[in-house]
């Protein structure tokens, strides 16, 4: 591993590098905040798929693409004379020790919980009119619902016991029912999206991040359909002309093939 003297080094590099594109590359003289944002997201993208498949060389490509973003906006910032790299590192770093006033300061906490309590307190201190204020409205739903349920959890509106929480999914669950029987599309929709919510708030109360569990499960529903799909290739048969009954055993060896 670098020593700190090497890791300053290198992120020094970094930016002679990036000072040196911007001056003689045509492509990254071209851009601009607005022209990055778009591979930004996919390159968090990427690294979130990375992080999910535990693949931590592939981590570390995609977070030094992140982190050449960074400091290309940073490049672009300083040149627009509004911020340079210098202020984001101490922007954020004053942030987390005003933040964190159990650790620089004199408050005492007991438990994450605590933590988490404080720190949207001290958010509304500093001027947000809500706690929701800091929920990106361009989130992906899943993601979106979560943050909502932690946030409002950290001034104190929430559940006392996982218990509680699954009652809160079985009765949205009837109430979907109800709706479905009734064919009534747009309440069934409505009280769809309730049971959604209902069961990422009990994600949070079991420990699972919902947006992890879904995409593995997606992951996985990806792997056994393209194994599925080669298999049947194997003997010459096409998926749409397929009985159901014959994919099923397929599928069913792919289970115990990914196992």
């Amino acid at each position: 591993m670098n020593s700190r003297k090497e890791q300053l080094s290198a992120f020094n590099r970094l930016l002679d590098i990036m000072d040196e594109l911007r001056e003689k590359c045509p492509w990254d003289q071209k851009q601009t905040l607005e022209s990055l944002r778009h591979l930004t997201i996919e390159e968090t993208y990427e690294l979130a798929d990375a992080i999910l498949d535990n693949d931590l060389p592939e981590i570390k490509k995609e977070l030094g693409d992140v982190l050449l973003h960074i400091v290309f906006y940073a490049k672009i910032g300083s040149e627009k004379k509004a911020f340079d790299i210098g202020d984001v590192a101490n922007a954020i770093s004053d942030k987390l020790i005003h933040r964190h006033p159990h650790i620089y300061g004199d408050a005492k906490v007991d438990n994450i919980a605590d933590v988490k309590r404080n720190w949207e307190q001290l958010k509304l201190q500093e001027g947000k009119e809500s706690v929701l204020e800091g929920v990106p409205k361009s989130l992906p739903a899943v993601v979106k619902a979560s943050r909502i349920q932690e946030k409002v959890a950290g001034v104190g509106f929430d559940w006392e016991k996982p218990e509680q929480v699954w009652e809160k999914v079985q009765e949205e669950l009837s109430e979907l029912n109800e709706e479905v029987k009734a064919g009534n599309t747009e309440n069934t929709e409505k009280e769809f999206g309730d049971v959604l919510f209902s069961m990422i708030n009990y994600a949070r109360f079991i420990g699972v991040n919902p947006e992890n569990a879904l995409e593995r499960t997606n992951k996985k529903f990806i792997n056994r359909f393209q194994y599925l799909e080669k298999e049947a290739k194997k003997e010459g048969k096409e998926i749409s002309d397929m009985s159901l009954v014959e994919m099923d055993v397929y599928w069913e060896k792919s289970k115990a093939f990914f196992k």
